[in-house]
């Protein structure tokens, strides 16, 4: 099983706001990764923040950890057909999300967020909120 862990799951994580999802992250290490587009979200955050050296080395630490998926064709082909789909549903996700979503269906993943609107996404392998102590 691979567990893709979105951008809420790995800021709780790597902040000690949820020792849920750590817990649950040690437990299964050798099969969690996230997407290249969380890591991009993160690296956003960092900087909108002006995060501290402590911070930013406590992210290239968990980098280390955990594996990245790189967007591929798969990924992208997945992102046309989620897109047009929740559109047609009346029910589009924000554009970060989207990809995140779509990067699971295309690995056949379990997405592991704290994010609600994953739930209106049909197809995932599975989704998991990691982080019930918050």
């Amino acid at each position: 099983m691979i567990y893709l862990l979105d951008t809420n799951i790995v800021s709780y994580i790597i902040t000690g706001r949820s020792q849920a999802a750590r817990a649950r992250l040690e437990e299964v290490r050798s099969q969690a990764c996230v997407s290249i587009i969380t890591v991009g979200e993160i690296l956003y955050g960092l900087e909108k923040v002006k995060a501290g050296k402590q911070r930013r080395k406590a992210l290239e630490l968990f980098f280390d950890t955990v594996s990245v998926c790189l967007w591929d064709q798969d990924a992208a082909a997945a992102y046309g057909r989620l897109r047009a789909e929740q559109e047609r549903l009346g029910k589009p996700l924000g554009p970060y999300d989207m990809q995140i979503a779509a990067h699971a269906l295309a690995l056949g993943a379990t997405l592991i967020s704290h994010d609600a609107a994953f739930r209106q996404v049909a197809g995932l392998a599975g989704l998991e909120d990691w982080a019930g102590d918050l």
